[in-house]
């Protein structure tokens, strides 16, 4: 038994239940008796007391926490930092893993992908601000609420980005399906590394498959820094373009390659919600982790980045398990010797540069002639499209002078009018075009609308051309109803027509249900064991499962999740119409009966009529019965009204199994009855005894 169920630490956090091992530490559900509220407790595992690596890291995690506030980041509360205990309380996730729900749904919607995304790329955003780098960015480190909010856990392994991070480890540090290349190589971390893992989970999410897979994490390693991976849509190409150009791009192998910063993907996923349709400008040059984090030798190390094709087999048998953990700074100089170049790797560098330049040069060059030679175009018309769109769909380069009116009938960002008129003249391309985008100013500052009600913010918002996405979230700070804060923060400057997201308080949670799992269970055992719960349950089928009919298929939302009490729980059963099959039931008729018999066939308690059928069995002695169904049924068959055969049929496994078995009596046939035949008697004539009996007083006479 776990020695810390049932016990309280430091006199006020009761501990329930454990809901999570993780590689350093335990995590439990707890009761804090002081603030009186659910928290999660995080308490370094005892065989880890004495060791200093794991001690710095536990630390720095509440200290890389305790620095950041963003509704997609887990709260830190308390920490303590004692001989025999270290612990971490934080906010108390009711929710799953993103990796278990990417497990579940295999392929995630690009609406829903790009939604989860971007609340990650939030979160990232802040903690980058705060110099904060998570380095461990995956999906068992992503925690899904059940309305769809994204917290971000477990900066075990988080660094500050100062100077530091111009150091290198002897291990790298990650999680290796979703590890950067310069991490897998033990460089510099910054920021754009999280970027990377971020466009991994987003590829994962998208395609139901990880980029590189393989036997060994070094074996991955060596792939995230050699391999390119599949284009997203070779695996599903329902994902739109601009979809896989941010995924791409975000995956890119040089940093410098990458987005910027999480604001500048974040910009790039709005710009694509708000056009689906839209192709960047930038081309792409060009992995479920089950296992914990774990400490990858640095491939450069190992000297893997000089010769891999050649030490590949050799890489996949370095060990892996019981590496010690050692972080070793290197001086600037160190850094610096280690990657100075060599005299003939200079010398390539200068001729390359010289060749860059000239084919720079030549570019110009042709791009001063094309423009001299500017050919003359048609004037589109741009009314009523969006601005954002016409900018990305520009073949003949015209500039835009931009005003702005406002028009309440019309949507925010189109354009309203323009000049010269649409068809009205020829231009040169590259021309100005002056157009007039619906809004009040072409870009504006978000209005501060923390802790203003819901009703309030959102038409703050609306009154900057904005438009407010309202997220409610759990907060027992902030009154039910009013705001928290905004995204992108106020003062921050947007374009018109952008989505500005209002995280609004929903108050306290309700009582709480923990689902079940009904799986495999038939629909009537399903219904009554949410319904014993106080939850409504709805159905819709499913006519390609391959299951019984009425049987369960799974849920939503998901099991072992918790939603409130009386929620409506919605369960997918299988209809059985993906399961039907032929099962042949061989009926052995009664021999010693010479005339015919009435075979009544009877299924599931209904007469199966075009099955029934005069049979005489001196001819047939076996008739083979040819059945339909899916799931199960029973079939029961007469002869002459009699029951003669039973049977339970499964048609998945097309199995037949006799369940009674009667004799068959033959009818007696009775003679005809006929009208008895009337007689009729005649009594022949009898004469009267006219003799006189002698008179005696003899009594017996």
């Amino acid at each position: 038994m776990d020695k810390y169920l049932g016990k309280r630490l430091d006199g006020r956090y009761e501990i329930h239940e454990l809901i999570g091992v993780g590689g350093m530490a335990n995590v439990y559900r707890c009761t804090d008796t002081v603030d009186d509220r659910e928290v999660a407790v995080k308490i370094l595992k005892d065989e880890y007391l004495n060791n200093e690596e794991f001690i710095r890291r536990f630390k720095n995690e509440s200290k890389a926490i305790a620095m950041l506030s963003h509704p997609n980041i887990v709260k830190v509360y308390d920490v303590s930092f004692g001989d025999m205990i270290q612990y971490i309380v934080m906010e108390y996730i009711d929710g799953i893993t993103l990796k278990e729900y990417i497990d579940q749904q295999g392929i995630i919607e690009w609406k829903d992908a790009i939604h989860l995304t971007a609340q990650i790329l939030k979160a990232l955003q802040h903690a980058h601000e705060c110099g904060i780098v998570h380095r461990d960015i995956k999906p068992q480190n992503i925690m899904l609420l059940q309305d769809g909010t994204i917290k971000v856990t477990d900066f075990g392994i988080a660094r500050f980005s100062d100077k530091s991070t111009r150091t290198m480890t002897e291990q790298a540090i990650g999680s290796v399906h979703y590890i950067a290349p310069e991490q897998a190589r033990g460089d510099a971390t910054d920021g754009k590394t999280d970027i990377y893992s971020v466009g991994v989970m987003l590829y994962e999410m998208l395609t139901g498959k990880l980029p590189f897979d393989g036997d060994s994490a070094v074996t991955i390693a060596l792939m995230q820094l050699q391999s390119t991976p599949k284009h997203p849509r070779e695996i599903n190409p329902g994902i739109p373009i601009g979809l896989e150009q941010i995924t791409m791009k975000a995956m890119e192998k040089l940093p410098s390659n990458r987005y910027t910063s999480a604001a500048e993907m974040l910009s790039d996923i709005e710009r694509f919600r708000l056009n689906p349709s839209i192709v960047f400008d930038y081309g792409n040059k060009s992995f479920v982790d089950d296992q914990p984090t774990k400490f990858v030798h640095s491939l450069r190390d190992s000297g893997v980045d000089k010769k891999v094709a050649g030490d590949a087999t050799k890489v996949v048998d370095m060990p892996e398990d019981n590496v010690v953990v050692k972080e070793d700074k290197f001086a600037d100089e160190d850094f610096v010797k280690e990657h100075k170049p060599s005299y003939y790797a200079i010398k390539g560098i200068v001729i390359a540069a010289v060749a860059v330049c000239a084919i720079f040069f030549a570019l110009a060059m042709l791009r001063g002639c094309s423009t001299s030679q500017a050919k003359d175009v048609e004037v589109p018309d741009y009314v009523g499209k969006a601005f954002v769109s016409v900018k990305e769909n520009n073949p003949n380069d015209f500039q835009f002078e931009v005003k702005s009116e406002y028009d309440e009938s019309k949507e925010m960002g189109v354009i309203l009018d323009q000049e010269p008129k649409g068809g009205s003249m020829k231009v040169k391309s590259g021309s100005t075009i002056t157009v007039t985008v619906n809004g009040k100013d072409t870009e504006v500052s978000v209005p501060f609308i923390t802790n203003y009600s819901e009703s309030e913010a959102t038409q703050a918002l609306k009154d900057k051309n904005l438009i407010p996405e309202i997220i409610y979230v759990e907060n027992t700070k902030t009154p039910k109803g009013y705001t928290i804060e905004s995204f992108p923060k106020a003062g921050v400057k947007t374009t018109i027509g952008s989505t500005v997201y209002v995280y609004v308080a929903g108050g306290k949670r309700t009582d709480k249900v923990t689902l079940p799992s009904v799986d495999g269970l038939t629909l009537s055992e399903a219904k009554k064991t949410l319904v014993d719960l106080g939850l409504t349950v709805e159905t819709v089928t499913d006519d390609d499962s391959k299951e019984p009919k009425d049987t369960v298929l799974g849920m939503t939302p998901l099991q072992y999740g918790k939603v409130d009490a009386g929620s409506v729980i919605t369960l997918t059963v299988s209809s059985g119409l993906g399961d039907i099959n032929t099962v042949n039931i061989f009926v052995d008729l009664p021999s010693d009966v010479e005339d015919s018999v009435d075979m009544t066939v009877i299924v599931d308690g209904a007469v199966d009529s075009q099955n029934s059928k005069t049979l005489v069995p001196k001819y047939n002695k076996t008739y083979t019965l040819e059945l339909k169904g899916s799931g199960t049924s029973s079939v029961v068959i007469q002869l002459d009204g009699q029951a003669y055969r039973e049977y339970s049929v499964d048609f998945a496994t097309t199995t037949v199994t006799t369940t009674a078995s009667h004799d068959y009596v033959v009818p007696t046939t009775a003679p005809p009855e006929t009208e008895p035949t009337t007689q009729y008697y005649t009594d022949p004539y009898v004469e009267p005894d006219t003799t006189v009996q002698p008179v005696t007083d003899d009594p017996e006479l």
